[in-house]
């Protein structure tokens, strides 16, 4: 749509663009190709255009809001894909019955999945942690604005199997001169993306389970919210900036786990 200008900018013009975006052909990061954009990504666009819109309007840059005629997409969100007891269970044996008997290597596998599964880290986050960033005496594992998604220092309190298994591998890598926690398989550096992706193809094969790193993120989110009740801590842990992006965990847990918080009810107790 090179030829739209603010003059000739129309409602039938915004439906052409979203329609466009609906037939956009990407390519995802594990190199399969991709038509259209996630139905949330719409709604990001709908409203960023409105309020800009709605700017140009009060400025007097245009005299009419083009989306004004047009109806706000609806979204149907889906569940996020979290992992399931026996998954966990599974990928966890594969991590204690290994292929390899390099002390270093298996220490430093069990250590990456027990952080994913207790601290809820993006895969980008994990891969930059460094040996300034744990604390074990404290039981407290930091992640840097300068390698998160969002421009701000969070502080991740340490599961004690955490430590344990941080405590194991650390130990192991003690003559390791590299400054990031996880180190690669060949070199004295941390673990590339790729390097994660390639650890990921060899538990699915060994426990039979299909997963990716993010899924124990969406399992971390699950799980302490449902040991918890407490979605603004959540929202700190996961280093959200908007609590409407941790509530959609809340959809996740299944009806059948708020049975005790309902035996919990008295009338006696009502407000």
């Amino acid at each position: 749509m090179p030829n739209v200008t603010l003059q000739t900018l129309s409602p039938s013009t915004v439906t052409q663009f979203f329609k466009e975006l609906e037939r956009r052909k990407r390519i995802l990061g594990n190199g399969k190709a991709f038509t259209g954009i996630k139905k949330s990504t719409v709604i990001t666009y709908w409203s960023k255009l409105h309020t800009y819109f709605e700017w140009l309007v009060r400025n007097k840059h245009i005299t009419e809001n083009p989306f004004r005629y047009l109806r706000k997409p609806r979204v149907i969100y889906d569940d996020v894909k979290f992992l399931k007891k026996w998954q966990v269970e599974r990928i966890l044996s594969a991590l204690h019955n290994p292929p390899t008997t390099k002390p270093l290597i298996v220490k430093r596998n069990l250590a990456i999945f027990y952080v994913l599964l207790f601290c809820g880290l993006r895969r980008e986050e994990l891969a930059l942690l460094q040996l300034r960033d744990i604390d074990i005496e404290r039981k407290l594992l930091t992640v840097r604005a300068e390698t998160s998604k969002i421009p701000r220092t969070r502080h991740i309190p340490l599961h004690s199997s955490v430590c344990m298994y941080l405590k194991e591998y650390l130990k192991e890598r003690v003559h390791k001169q590299s400054q990031y926690v996880f180190i690669s398989n060949l070199r004295d550096d941390g673990i590339s993306l790729a390097g994660l992706i390639s650890l990921v193809q060899v538990i699915r094969k060994r426990s039979g389970v299909r997963f990716h790193l993010h899924q124990f993120r969406h399992t971390f989110a699950v799980n302490f919210l449902y040991a918890s009740n407490d979605i603004v801590k959540l929202q700190r842990l996961m280093g959200h900036t908007n609590i409407t992006m941790t509530m959609a965990y809340l959809r996740c847990l299944p009806s059948y786990k708020t049975r005790a918080d309902l035996e919990n009810m008295r009338i006696d107790e009502f407000v």
